[in-house]
């Protein structure tokens, strides 16, 4: 069984921080033998301590949950190496434009692969003035259905939530070049690429 935090996921963060056992056992109002157990796994710490455990070795609960520290080292962002995490749960949408460790519902998330679409998913932009309008030749029953059509360029992301029943459809002004993203809740997430007229 896989306990909630490792021993060694402690010890390599404290010894990351550069603290001894002590001073991280006062950082946190426990001896210093506690944080010996955990760390050799004779014992874990009390789940009311997660959080300032965490805090103390400088990263998140999920974080500390995870056994993964993430560090950001996309110093020049571009929103075209964004990633989707879609909750199974309760179809929370979340972008990010990084590596990223995410939860939702009390499950950490996956990023989404995402697909080429085939012939039954495959958009239509049409250009009306200053705008994509863009669709997608889709049911949108209660079963089965596109949850959202986003629009990524290199600064900005725009993500329209489409809902069962509705239309499976929407606009965006036109930015420039870039991806549609789209999410169909049987056949997961799509995109193709759109480029100014």
């Amino acid at each position: 069984m896989n306990n909630y935090i490792t021993g060694n996921t402690i010890k390599q963060l404290r010894e990351q921080k550069g603290l001894t056992q002590l001073q991280l056992a006062n950082m946190i109002n426990v001896s210093d033998k506690a944080v010996s157990r955990w760390e050799t796994g004779k014992g874990f710490p009390d789940i009311s301590l997660v959080e300032t455990l965490a805090e103390a070795l400088g990263i998140s609960v999920i974080e500390l949950f995870s056994g993964q520290t993430v560090t950001n080292q996309n110093v020049s962002a571009n929103m075209l190496r964004a990633g989707f995490y879609i909750c199974p749960v309760c179809g929370n949408i979340i972008c990010s434009t990084g590596k990223a460790v995410i939860s939702c519902c009390g499950i950490t998330l996956p990023r989404t692969d995402v697909d080429e679409p085939d012939d039954e998913h495959r958009l239509n932009i049409e250009y009306i003035e200053d705008e994509y309008y863009v669709t997608v030749n889709h049911e949108m029953t209660k079963q089965h259905y596109i949850s959202f059509i986003a629009y990524l360029t290199s600064d900005k992301a725009e993500i329209v939530k489409l809902y069962p029943e509705g239309t499976s459809g929407t606009r965006f002004f036109i930015r420039g070049d870039g991806y549609i993203y789209y999410y169909c809740n049987h056949h997961g997430l799509m995109k193709q690429k759109i480029s100014r007229r």
